[in-house]
């Protein structure tokens, strides 16, 4: 999958292993695993939902967004890029039509 960020900033962290490692400490192996992942897969569907990665739609106020396991309690948030957003016939998120992504944050939502 292609892969952008929500800011100049967060591209810039994680496209630098040093800044990677003063801002997220120890979650920063984790987040470079999980970027790898990401890149690798054709579409989002194939983004295992099983752990490690743990590939989750969120829900709530984060609807329409995911997220894949760090370091518990931490989550890499990331949503569909592709414009307009692929949809199946009931409204969901066609996984398998979403071959791009925004990496938004890294957080602990819970």
């Amino acid at each position: 999958m292609d892969i952008q960020f929500s800011s100049k900033k967060l591209e810039k962290i994680f496209n630098s292993e040093q800044l990677l490692k003063k801002e997220f400490g120890e979650q920063a192996a984790k987040i470079r695993i999980r970027l790898a992942v990401l890149k690798a897969a054709p579409c989002l569907a194939m983004v295992s939902t099983s752990k490690p990665e743990r590939r989750h739609e969120l829900s709530g106020g984060k609807k329409g967004t995911f997220s894949v396991d760090l370091k518990h309690p931490f989550r890499l948030i990331f949503e569909p890029a592709d414009i307009p957003v692929p949809r199946k016939k009931d409204g969901g998120i066609d996984l398998e039509k979403v071959i791009s992504i925004t990496i938004l944050k890294v957080e602990d939502y819970h």
